[in-house]
């Protein structure tokens, strides 16, 4: 079952993200520049006095005469001058007529020399389009304005989805492609993160989906590397095996999708850039307001403006006071989750991302919401149910979505894993079979589908779905969780090629090295697999166990011939044959029950030691392994403990435990240290049964906020 990690106090909390960029559909105001004013400039003329005239002389030296008259209006003037002798050289219209031409020629020069790219102005126009002509005019100026309804052609309508939605007055909202800008995706899942962990979603070896979360910076990061030697040596004697077809890089990577790829690519032959931009500037946008909506636009943009730009309490005030005014309408519904969702990031408040998660409700279940609007508000609200562990809620979300949308392959996958979450793998296996019925080819349903029929131990069924899905690329299946289950798949019905599988998991970033495949992990921790007590720093804890080995062999010898049932047979499917029981004293950092009660002594010794009790990510158990048991090659789910073996009843031969490419057998009263994260593989070939006592510790790197960071396994 997957542990959700709820917004709390248990850990620092962490800088509020920048709320998510996403274009308003408003209609933006665009300011001309300011005309300069003209500053006409007259030169002073040079004025000579000639038998009572007055030679005037212009700049380029050529004179005119004019009567005197001191400025009486008595001279004729030879230019149209005015009164008073002081008239303007040239006349109004002649500087028209140069202002004019200079205009012309400008624009002709701004056309020539491509100055203004006027095909990218009109595209930007278009999607201002709001009757569908194609272009920007008069009239969708009106619609914008209010002053006009839209008014669609028939043409438009036609090319809309088949799928509809019909609201109780008879209109049907035709349903649009999925949202490209406004509608939340779901979380990569690194938009919640903890300050500890990475967020990712993994698969423990017993088939349960669960969630991991990234611990804060490790120190030392870097300076152990894991891959190079072991992961040659399991290439050694593989020449023959079948080389895997690496899958394509998906097209929705973390990078591509934020477009922060530093590698040029160079567009379509026959299809110039220009051109691309004006099929980007064509895409169709959602739909997210109704005809009511539309005539409360301008107040919708200026509480929508407020959100993106951070200001969250200011913004919320606008939505609810637009509820409150207009509670038909969706979009207004829909901004006030949108704001409540974004505040509880900030807040890290469980109460405001409920009240989220009841107003995404709301707006969906307005009569005349939008298609598009209804799935974005529904896809939200599970997203958000399933965040706070609420599996089943967002369960039924999804299941309604599939009514409203049947023909969406992706919610009945999203639908599928919500059944895995549960611990469902009957429902996800019905769900992913359906989705397989209609779409055979869709990897993310086979690559969970295998999954399934392997943890229902159908292995040799398992691996070509998981296979077929891996190699399809699609989002969704390049995961090391299926890597992990397809090598391992692989390596139970005797396949090699599993190393080949794990090499291109490691390659691809999912595991550490071909060797070490754990799945929940901290970067930087020293990795090798076989520890010394000195190197762990854990001597006084590896001193206790050997010096008082006899004290714990025989409580637990008293608990197996009680026959109490203590000792559980082993749970996790990593047994080809034989018999393995196990009985647990601390889980997870936990007593278990009352089971201390049969071994008192043994608990009271461990009680001071908070490396071991307190490690929430480990166990503290008896295991009995009986004659001709072989457990298969596996690793533990987490590099961040280490596991001690005391050995409490040995037999002289037959018993040995191989991690990684070295081979070693356990002494009675002595301690073995392993990293469990490493490969290893376990053999029971005696005549008796073999006793230990696992104790498994932090990893020593590991800091105290990190250890109380982490979560539990």
């Amino acid at each position: 079952m997957q542990h959700y990690r709820h917004y709390g106090t248990s850990c620092p909390p962490e800088p509020c993200p920048a709320p998510v960029e996403e274009e308003v559909y408003a209609e933006e105001e665009v300011y001309g520049e300011e005309a300069e004013s003209l500053i006409q400039e007259e030169a002073e003329p040079m004025v000579k006095q000639t038998d009572g005239k007055t030679a005037v002389e212009s700049k380029n030296g050529k004179r005119s005469e004019r009567g005197g008259g001191g400025g009486e209006g008595g001279g004729e003037e030879e230019e149209g001058g005015g009164g008073g002798g002081t008239g303007t050289k040239y006349s109004m219209f002649t500087w028209f007529v140069v202002l004019a031409l200079l205009g012309v020629w400008s624009s002709v020069a701004v056309v020539y020399f491509e100055v203004v790219d006027y095909d990218s102005v009109i595209g930007k126009l278009t999607a201002y389009d709001t009757d569908g002509d194609g272009d920007f005019d008069v009239e969708d100026a009106k619609v914008l304005l209010g002053l006009k309804a839209a008014d669609r052609p028939p043409e438009e309508r036609a090319d809309s989805s088949p799928s509809s939605v019909h609201h109780e007055d008879g209109n049907d909202e035709a349903a649009v492609p999925p949202l490209v800008e406004d509608v939340f995706v779901p979380d990569d899942p690194r938009h919640d993160l903890h300050p500890e962990e990475d967020h990712t979603e993994t698969i423990d070896t017993t088939g349960v989906l669960l969630e991991e979360r990234p611990p804060e910076e490790s120190p030392e990061s870097g300076r152990y590397l894991t891959s190079s030697k072991f992961s040659q040596q399991s290439e050694v004697g593989a020449e023959n095996r079948s080389e895997p077809v690496e899958p394509q890089p998906q097209s929705d990577s973390p990078k591509e999708a934020r477009g922060d790829l530093h590698t040029h690519t160079a567009p379509p032959s026959g299809k110039p850039a220009e051109e691309k931009l004006k099929e980007k500037a064509k895409t169709k946008k959602p739909k997210l307001l109704n005809k009511f909506d539309k005539t409360i636009k301008v107040e919708i943009d200026a509480a929508e403006k407020l959100r993106k730009k951070g200001k969250l309490e200011e913004a919320l005030r606008a939505f609810e006071s637009l509820v409150e005014q207009n509670p038909q309408s969706p979009r207004a519904r829909y901004g006030r989750a949108q704001v409540e969702d974004d505040l509880a990031e900030k807040l890290r408040s469980n109460d405001m991302l409920q009240k989220a998660i009841n107003s995404y409700r709301e707006a969906a279940e307005l009569p005349d919401a939008t298609s598009d609007l209804l799935r974005a508000a529904l896809k939200r609200r599970a997203e958000r149910q399933q965040f706070l562990g609420r599996i089943r809620g967002s369960l039924a979300t999804l299941e309604k979505m599939v009514q409203i949308f049947p023909d969406d392959i992706s919610l009945r996958n999203e639908m599928g894993v919500a059944h895995l979450l549960l611990g469902d793998n009957k429902g996800a296996s019905r769900v992913f079979g359906e989705v397989l019925a209609v779409a055979p080819s869709n990897g993310f349903a086979k690559v969970h589908y295998g999954f399934i029929l392997k943890s229902e131990n159908k292995i040799a069924e398992s691996i070509p779905y998981l296979k077929d899905g891996i190699e399809s690329g699609e989002p969704g299946t390049d995961d090391g969780r299926f890597y992990f289950h397809l090598g391992d798949a692989l390596q139970r019905v005797g396949d090699e090629s599993a190393y080949r599988w794990y090499e291109l998991g490691h390659k691809r970033g999912h595991f550490a090295s071909v060797w070490q495949r754990s799945l929940y992990n901290v970067d930087g921790l020293k990795a090798q697999p076989w520890w010394t007590a000195k190197e762990t720093g854990y001597t006084d804890l590896v001193r206790t166990l050997e010096r008082n080995w006899k004290t714990i062999r025989d409580e637990a010898l008293a608990m197996m011939d009680q026959k109490t049932g203590s000792f559980v047979p082993e749970e996790e499917n990593l047994r080809e044959r034989g018999e393995w029981g196990q009985y647990t004293l601390w889980q997870q950092g936990k007593k278990v029950g009352n089971a201390c009660q049969g071994v008192p002594k043994t608990c009271s010794l461990l009680e001071k030691h908070s490396e071991a009790t307190g490690c929430r990510r480990g166990q503290i158990k008896f295991s009995v392994m009986h004659p001709g048991t072989h457990v298969w090659p596996h690793t533990g789910p987490t590099n961040c403990r280490l596991r001690m073996h005391l050995g409490l009843v040995v037999p002289k031969h037959g018993c040995k435990i191989r991690c990684t490419d070295q081979t070693r057998e356990w002494e009675e009263g002595r301690v073995l240290i392993f990293d469990d994260s490493f490969e290893h593989e376990v053999w029971q070939e005696a005549g008796s049964y073999r006793l230990i006592f696992i104790v498994d510790v932090w990893h020593p790197e590991l800091t105290g906020p990190q250890r109380h960071g982490l979560s539990a396994i």
